[in-house]
């Protein structure tokens, strides 16, 4: 018994260090990243971890004459455009495939995991090809409905769960307490499907902002650029000034950090409206 005892403290202790080791190895990566877009020397830190000093200049040479404020500007379109219209068609197209019987709707299904399976570099062809054709090249429109293209199989498949694990009796007693099929909608059906709409909104925000290939693609217009094409600008031929940099690269973390933790309080409280409906 003594043993035992003696042993959990050694277990804490134990527990305690690799949860400080993993929060160093995830946390360490964003730390250069925030201390080099401060640090007034970041080309000469070298082995160095803290920054010789703070500065906020790399933020505002990228603001200014890096013109970064027009590649967020121009991600934020995308990527909310993307975030709302994904979302509208994900929650009705999961109600129809969970509520529904219709022809090839397995297939549907199928197909929708199939295109999840596809690699993203498999298609930059293929789409460059069909929206330089459609003349949607260089165009918002054309990298909204590309990245929709991504996103609405993994919203469309994971909201079908949601509306699957809703029961029937809950819309049947609605109906019988002369609601329409609109209003049971969006008062029973919607409130308790919000979380996984939630979930894929992330999803989709992240995927918009992040993407790289397909907006250097289907682009040739600098001033139409993301954030990802938009830092490319910063890297020389020869040499690379990490400041503006890493400031560029915090200026994109940012706003979905910012996205993330608003919806995370929305999610939270979905899901409690969820556990207490009926």
């Amino acid at each position: 018994m003594s043993s035992i005892r003696s042993s959990h403290p050694i277990r804490t202790v134990g527990k305690i260090v690799a949860i400080i080791a993993l929060l160093i190895y995830s946390l360490f990566p964003a730390y250069w990243m925030i201390s080099t877009a401060l640090d007034t020397r970041p080309n000469a830190r070298g082995a160095h971890v803290l920054p010789s000093g703070l500065t906020f200049d790399h933020f505002h040479t990228v603001l200014t004459r890096g013109g970064f404020t027009t590649f967020l500007q121009n991600s934020i379109i995308v990527a909310v455009a993307t975030v709302l219209i994904s979302g509208a068609v994900a929650l009705f197209a999961s109600v129809a495939v969970a509520r529904f019987n219709f022809s090839l709707r397995k297939s549907m299904l199928i197909m929708i995991l199939i295109v999840q399976m596809i690699p993203l570099e498999a298609l930059v062809i293929p789409l460059f090809l069909q929206a330089k054709t459609l003349g949607m090249l260089n165009t918002y429109y054309g990298l909204i409905l590309v990245y929709l293209a991504f996103s609405l199989p993994f919203a469309v498949w994971t909201l079908r769960g949601f509306v699957a694990a809703v029961p029937k009796e809950l819309e049947e007693a609605a109906y019988l307490d002369g609601c329409s099929w609109w209003q049971m909608f969006w008062r029973v059906l919607f409130p308790l499907v919000a979380p996984g709409l939630v979930s894929t909104s992330i999803f989709a925000f992240i995927t918009a902002w992040n993407e790289f290939i397909f907006a250097l693609t289907f682009m040739s217009d600098s001033a139409k650029y993301t954030v990802g094409v938009g830092l490319r600008t910063f890297f020389g031929q020869n040499t690379n000034d990490w400041g503006p940099i890493m400031a560029a690269s915090t200026l994109i973390t940012l706003p979905v950090l910012i996205f993330f933790l608003i919806i995370q309080s929305k999610l939270s409280s979905g899901l409690m409206t969820g556990a207490t409906k009926g």
